[in-house]
């Protein structure tokens, strides 16, 4: 260690009282964190890239400090879909403090695994007060049956007006208007459970005929349009 001369010329005061960090909360009890190895906890963050053409959603599981479960959702660029395939493998194993100093390959990832170090370090946690956490596993449940991200794609201008793409129900292949033209609901495709049928040996045709359903007020309709072509 190297003191200035100033430094060093100056008398030793003693140090009072030392009570440590303020506890945080971790999975239900609270932790006075000195090292990354006292940090638990499952939370999301939100990342974007400088350019804001993309956006991430991470999702990790810490355990004492490591990572043990990552999910990695993205939208909005073509190639930040390769980068959360790769960031998918690098994040398991890794303590935060690696995390947050790994290249994650794209920018909107790095920034959401800030966003989430900053939540994680000062017990801002989703399982901050839920005794023993979250089981590994537990990210898959944002997911529901088919294991599909929930996305919500619409399209709208102000000659045509609005157009139903992608719904959390899945995406959507067609959309009802009344009378007056106004939407009144859509029908849509689970294509989670349209592939699951299909992997199960269901013929597409009646697969797809299985994962279809409607809407609002579907059956009322005046006139059924296809969103992407009408």
């Amino acid at each position: 260690m190297i003191y200035s001369s100033e430094v060093d010329r100056m008398v030793c005061v003693a140090k009072g009282p030392n009570h440590g960090p303020a506890p945080i909360p971790e999975e239900g009890k609270w932790v006075q964190a000195k090292e990354i190895k006292d940090i638990s906890g499952l939370t999301h963050g939100i990342g974007w890239c400088a350019p804001q053409q993309g956006g991430c959603k991470l999702t990790l599981n810490v355990k004492d400090g490591v990572i043990e479960e990552a999910l990695v959702e993205t939208i909005g660029c073509s190639g930040m879909t390769h980068s959360a395939a790769m960031a998918s493998e690098i994040l398991p194993g890794k303590t935060i403090l690696e995390a947050l100093n790994t290249d994650l390959v794209c920018d909107a990832i790095n920034v959401a695994m800030r966003e989430l170090f900053l939540q994680i370090a000062y017990g801002r946690t989703q399982t901050a007060f839920s005794e023993g956490g979250l089981p590994v596993g537990a990210g898959l449940e944002d997911l529901g049956k088919g294991l599909r991200s929930q996305v919500g794609t619409m399209y709208g201008t102000k000659a045509k007006g609005t157009r139903y793409l992608e719904m959390a129900e899945g995406y959507v292949k067609h959309i009802a208007l009344d009378k007056n033209n106004e939407v009144i609901g859509y029908e849509f495709i689970s294509l989670g459970k349209m592939m699951d049928f299909i992997k199960k040996g269901i013929e597409p045709a009646e697969a797809l005929e299985k994962a279809t359903g409607t809407y609002g007020r579907y059956a009322e309709a005046a006139k059924i349009i296809d969103p992407r072509q009408e």
